[in-house]
């Protein structure tokens, strides 16, 4: 695993690199005493796990990680001298937040989790290029080729295919979600609703929702205009869902679904909501 160290205080730096000494196959790439200094070593090295320091003077930790949205993001374990951030840390999905000063075994077990978290992400995109070639052959050349092609993906690393699966047509039907360890499809007509959160959106399926890594803007793309609108910056929702619509402030209106779930239609959708739903 690559490993890059942040903080402002090198007696820190020195502390984290001795411990990262203990584990095996771990390879620190650099070390960034300032947030600037890191946000520009992670997108040259892009290593798989930032230790950061949360308080640093110019650009804090969660600066760092706001700088890099829109780009590969790597593992962060947050290690800090206060506690007052830690629901934040796990807010933006870091892999855990290590008090200063920094006890050797709960650094490592920290240090564990990230290994069981790279190891899960590894295991399920290889099991997600699998199921995407199956799912490809199988829209495209019937279910007989569909086990040829999970062998030969078996063999070389399969094709790479992550979102969704669009098949025969020009939308998609359906996207893949990896959770917990393992994948799964969500049929894109079963979406209620979509929730943007930062780099991530979540399906809300029923009273269930989904999380899955991706922005916004690109899988509204990915979806039928016919059946899905963005109604906000932060969502789009699944129009046969849809029980009515009530005008509200400011030119905005609440969009109320069958299940009574209200979201918001801001003015800069609400022209073209209008004329999908016939108001």
């Amino acid at each position: 695993m690559r490993v890059l160290i942040v903080d402002d205080e090198a007696l820190a730096r020195q502390r984290v690199r001795r411990l990262l000494q203990g584990e095996q196959d771990v390879e620190v790439v650099g070390e960034a005493e300032s947030g600037h200094e890191a946000v520009a070593m992670i997108r040259e090295l892009q290593p798989d796990l930032v230790c950061l320091d949360v308080q640093m003077p110019g650009l804090d930790g969660f600066g760092v990680l706001q700088e890099l949205e829109g780009g590969p993001l790597p593992m962060v374990l947050f290690i800090t001298a206060y506690d007052e951030h830690a629901q934040r840390a796990f807010d933006v999905h870091a892999v855990d937040y290590v008090l200063k000063p920094v006890d050797a075994d709960r650094f490592r077990a920290a240090f564990d989790k990230a290994r069981r978290q790279r190891a899960n992400a590894q295991a399920a995109e290889r099991l997600g290029e699998l199921l995407e070639t199956v799912r490809r052959l199988a829209d495209g050349s019937g279910a007989g080729d569909a086990t040829g092609a999970l062998a030969a993906a078996a063999g070389n690393g399969g094709a790479n295919g992550a979102a969704a699966g669009a098949g025969a047509g020009r939308y998609a039907s359906r996207i893949l979600v990896k959770q917990d360890g393992r994948m799964f499809f969500v049929k894109t007509t079963e979406i209620d609703w979509i929730e943007a959160d930062r780099n991530y959106v979540r399906l809300h399926v029923g009273k269930t929702a989904h999380t899955i890594r991706e922005r916004i803007s690109h899988l509204e793309e990915t979806l039928d205009p016919r059946l899905f609108a963005r109604i906000h910056r932060s969502t789009i929702v699944n129009l046969n869902r849809v029980r009515e619509m009530q005008q509200w402030f400011s030119g905005d209106y609440v969009v109320i679904l069958e299940d009574g779930t209200r979201l918001r239609l801001s003015r800069h959708y609400r022209d073209r909501v209008e004329k999908q739903v016939g108001v």
